[in-house]
């Protein structure tokens, strides 16, 4: 039997295997591995070789560790307002950008989507010479309407409004996009019905275009939730999780313990915790939007 014969034959298990040995070298064996490294007490410091402790590890996490709920505090803080402000303003601004009778807004939808072309660290880089106490241009502003300077980022009060200002700039678009392109999809009729029937704009709003993009919107803010619980790039180049631990999310917490402790067995027990919160979420997320669709 030739090779090419063989392949025929058995096309059905060979063509998948490959995307199934893809799955399992990509997705499973690093989360089984992980899985197993938490049920370990395993640290370059003062346990270089994994010892297998059970569930100390989550014992002493949920029960001992007050650096962990509060980056837990942060993770849910950050995620919640940034949503709830991008989706929102996402939401308006597309709204705004489907008016017919806004003219050149193609131009300006152009310019309003370069925000998401920047890659977070210089974004970041930008809004730290912003946020700059003494010299930079947000105080500066500030000053010149006769109100007082604020710390922004170095202070602990401020610091997390400051970094969700940052993600609510460079993400507001993907939502607006998304958003938009839902709009492009809806039917005339119902508009034309509501129209002779006297409906307003608000009344169109909230009872037709909202209801009808609802599914959408649910997709967006489903990624935004997954991008804002993982968020790490502009909170460590900007603060480090400081001051103090004030902006420390899950994700920064983790990376911390892990290359800069180098406490590997209690870093992949936060890594466990991180996945099913992100998970549990998500699921959240999908069982909404089904609902939304029914």
């Amino acid at each position: 039997m030739s090779f090419s014969g063989f392949v025929d034959r058995h096309a059905k298990w060979i063509y998948p295997s490959f995307a199934i040995l893809f799955i399992f070298a990509m997705m499973i064996f690093p989360l089984g591995y992980t899985v197993y490294n938490s049920f370990m007490d395993w640290s370059l410091t003062y346990s270089p070789t994994p010892v297998f402790t059970g569930f100390s590890n989550y014992v002493k996490i949920f029960t001992s560790d007050p650096r962990f709920w509060n980056s837990i505090w942060v993770t849910v803080y950050f995620t919640a307002l940034a949503m709830v402000v991008e989706v929102v303003l996402g939401v308006l601004i597309a709204v705004l950008f489907d008016a017919k009778d806004f003219r050149g807004r193609r131009a300006v939808r152009s310019i309003f989507l370069m925000s998401m072309m920047a890659t977070p660290v210089a974004v970041a880089m930008v809004w730290l010479l912003m946020y700059e106490p003494t010299a930079g241009i947000l105080n500066y502003a500030l000053r010149s309407l006769g109100l007082s300077k604020s710390l922004w980022i170095t202070s602990s009060s401020t610091v997390v409004p400051a970094l969700v200002l940052v993600d609510i700039w460079e993400w507001t678009p993907l939502i607006a996009l998304i958003v938009i392109a839902g709009l492009a999809g809806l039917p005339a009729e119902p508009y034309e019905s509501a129209r002779v029937d006297g409906a307003g704009p608000f009344q169109i709003f909230f009872k037709i275009t909202l209801p009808m993009i609802a599914p959408v919107v649910s997709v967006a803010a489903l990624l935004r939730l997954i991008d804002c619980v993982k968020t790490f790039d502009i909170i460590y180049t900007m603060t480090m999780g400081g001051p103090g631990y004030s902006s420390e999310n899950l994700n920064i917490y983790t990376y911390q313990t892990s290359f800069q402790y180098f406490n590997f067995g209690y870093a992949s027990s936060l890594l466990v915790i991180f996945f099913t919160l992100v998970l549990g979420l998500s699921l959240i997320i999908v069982t909404l939007r089904k609902k939304l669709e029914v």
